[in-house]
């Protein structure tokens, strides 16, 4: 999963797509999964990174995870590639 390069995220969340002028807000760990899709981390990278630093059981971020990605398809913020 790779998201676009020309999104720009904030810290607080703001999510803003420069090629159609759409923007989004997250929380902060829909902004660190962000940021951590954009410096181009695994799925077993970033579910390690989070479940380490928040309290969250590994089945329950994979399907949050799921769920965030989806999201994010639905804009079209990430790509399969």
């Amino acid at each position: 999963m790779k998201i676009h390069s020309n999104l720009a995220v904030s810290d607080s969340g703001f999510i803003f797509n420069p090629s159609n002028g759409d923007s989004f807000s997250t929380n902060l760990v829909g902004a660190e999964l962000i940021r951590l899709l954009k410096e181009g981390k695994s799925l077993t990278e970033i579910k390690k990174e989070i479940t380490s630093k928040y309290e969250v059981e590994p089945t329950v971020f994979e399907k949050d995870y799921e769920d965030f990605i989806s999201q994010l398809q639905d804009h079209f913020l990430v790509s399969n590639d």
